[in-house]
């Protein structure tokens, strides 16, 4: 589990972790599927010296608390409790589904300066909208039912991953906590589908965006574990994006994995949200 510094409480109670890093103009930084802050913290570095940066879990995340029942609304005052205990107004940087989170927190009236979005899983095409409702109907029997560990596999299988490569990814995960760790963080990916709209993009609603948006992608998909997914698959939901959001830029990153490289994408936000100040 990623251990946090900080807390601060949410409108209903809920404790949120969080560290922070640097000082200046405050960003926030939203963790993508199945992270608990751990895949962003190699950013912080690369925007500390120039911003206060704040890393911090989702609730039901690693030392973030839990309150049921889940809502998107939850998400979005948790956000806006630490936009809060940052001075008011932040800009923030959203990886993959935290992308979502933090377009929709803007649309809900957030008070955010600018955003930052990596390859938001939006699913645009109707050669894989079956799969992902397949997809969303699975897990949510496997999740009522309490088989997390199942939820988790279904995850890696829609993305493309092989009966073979998710029975050597468990064995290898096993020898540390780091299979342990997924599993636990597996009910997220249910509330995840939930906020990303059934992963179909809310046109009318970031139609209200009025912030100035970065989207953000790393070109072609060439990793394995995403093998299953068309290679434009989050091309196409970043150009949908820029073109529906008023203020939006659209910057394409060659080489990058799904998981941010600090080295390739901390350079481009520091430019970004020093331009927008």
């Amino acid at each position: 589990m990623n251990e946090m510094a900080f807390r601060v409480t949410s409108n209903d109670g809920t404790a949120i972790a969080y560290d922070r890093k640097g000082s200046g103009p405050a960003v926030v930084l939203v963790g993508g599927g199945l992270d608990d802050g751990a895949e962003n913290a190699p950013l912080v570095p690369a925007l500390a010296e120039h911003f206060t940066v704040y890393n911090y879990a989702r609730r039901g995340r690693g030392a973030s608390g839990f309150t049921e029942p889940y809502a998107v609304e939850r998400e979005i005052e948790d956000l806006d409790a630490l936009i809060a205990e940052a001075g008011g107004s932040a800009h923030l940087f959203g990886a993959s589904s935290g992308g979502a989170l933090a377009l929709e927190a803007a649309a809900a009236g957030s008070a955010i300066d600018t955003i930052a979005v990596w390859e938001v899983p939006y699913v645009v095409g109707d050669d894989i909208r079956p799969r992902f409702e397949e997809y969303i109907a699975d897990t949510r029997r496997a999740f009522d039912a309490g088989r997390d560990e199942e939820v988790l596999e279904l995850f890696m299988r829609v993305t493309g991953a092989s009966d073979d490569n998710i029975a050597a990814r468990k064995a290898a995960g096993k020898q540390t906590a780091h299979w342990a760790d997924s599993v636990a963080l597996a009910p997220t990916l249910v509330h995840d589908s939930v906020f990303l709209n059934r992963y179909q993009l809310p046109a009318d609603r970031l139609a209200t965006v009025t912030q100035p948006v970065l989207v953000t992608t790393g070109g072609p998909i060439t990793v394995p574990y995403m093998a299953g997914l068309p290679s434009d698959f989050f091309d196409r939901a970043a150009d949908e994006l820029a073109d529906l959001l008023p203020h939006a830029q659209r910057e394409t990153l060659e080489g990058p994995d799904h998981v941010v490289d600090p080295q390739t994408v901390g350079p481009l936000l520091l430019r970004f949200f020093s331009s927008e100040r």
